[in-house]
């Protein structure tokens, strides 16, 4: 912007202070880490071109330029999914990522899971906005209206019919770490062991499992629907010595994990993270295997896991 003064370190401060905010909002709007970090480096840049001293809510103000910059990628995303070899899934994120955002309430973790990020790809931008922005950083409904320029009302209204929408397909409970890895466990035994019996007993009558490739790595275009043929898939992908090592040009190192506050499964080649398997867990069995091997989607992942110490492996497909 013509006229607009350099930059003080303490706008500077300002920006860097609000950038984990930022951050998490761009991360559960845009569904990619990757993403979500050119985001709020674009609201750098329009922070950077401001008159930032007539700014009187400096935190209201970036949040407004990051949301509607979020707004303007969900559109064209939508277009570019159309095109997209095979089923989308968001980029999974370990624990410990400071990406995940705020996770004080039952609210704030539900809305970074995995199964949850999925479902908000049924939302329209607007949905989706306001149901993170009012379920997960508990903003309120006027200032959604400012940032937005829709009527407090109309945020209201949006934000219940977003929230039934995701509430329609959720089925998650809560897990802690130690629960989250006696499930991986106990999957990862019924997967390996060569027949589909013991993980049929795992899993709900109409579990369905899905794999994003991106078109990088070969994976299914649509998903496989119940438990018998869930089963099966599994048993063939955790079989030693098969198509897994094709895939990935080896043969992994597979570890129990938690990733957006789940029990996940994660596959490590060479330090490379090369898979990352979400399950999503109800009270009767697992619902819903979400497996993420589109490299692109596994870069964060693998500088998070660089930087942790994991133990030994469970075992080596």
């Amino acid at each position: 912007m013509i006229g607009a003064m350099p930059l003080t370190v303490d706008d500077v401060d300002r920006f860097v202070a609000s950038r984990p905010r930022l951050e998490a909002i761009a991360y559960r709007l845009l569904g990619s880490a990757a993403e979500a970090e050119d985001a709020v480096q674009e609201t750098f840049l329009r922070w950077q071109a401001a008159d930032v001293e007539r700014i009187e809510v400096p935190e209201a103000w970036l949040t407004k330029v990051l949301t509607n910059l979020c707004l303007n990628q969900l559109t064209s995303a939508r277009a570019r999914r159309e095109t997209y070899v095979g089923e989308w899934l968001p980029e999974p994120l370990l624990a410990g990522d400071p990406m995940l955002g705020p996770a004080d309430t039952a609210e704030q973790r539900e809305s970074v899971s995995y199964a949850v990020l999925t479902l908000m790809e049924r939302l329209s931008p607007n949905e989706r906005a306001v149901y993170v922005l009012r379920e997960a950083f508990d903003c309120p409904h006027r200032e959604i209206a400012e940032i937005l320029d829709i009527s407090e009302a109309a945020s209201q209204q949006i934000f219940h019919r977003a929230k039934r929408h995701v509430a329609d397909g959720k089925a998650r409970t809560e897990i802690d770490e130690a629960a989250a890895r006696r499930i991986v466990e106990e999957f990862l035994a019924a997967a390996t062991s060569g027949r589909t019996e013991p993980l049929v007993r795992l899993l709900t009558a109409d579990a369905t499992s899905v794999g994003d490739g991106g078109g990088k790595i070969p994976a299914r275009t649509k998903p496989f629907e119940g438990a018998m043929a869930v089963a099966t898939f599994l048993r063939g992908l955790f079989r030693f010595g098969t198509a897994t090592e094709t895939l990935v040009g080896g043969r992994p190192e597979v570890h129990a994990t938690v990733a957006n506050g789940g029990p996940a499964i994660v596959a490590v080649l060479d330090g490379r993270v090369v898979g990352v398997m979400c399950l999503e867990v109800t009270p009767g069995g697992i619902v819903a295997v979400r497996n993420q091997i589109n490299p692109d989607k596994l870069e964060r992942a693998t500088v998070r896991w660089a930087a942790g110490d994991h133990g030994e492996p469970l075992f080596q497909v």
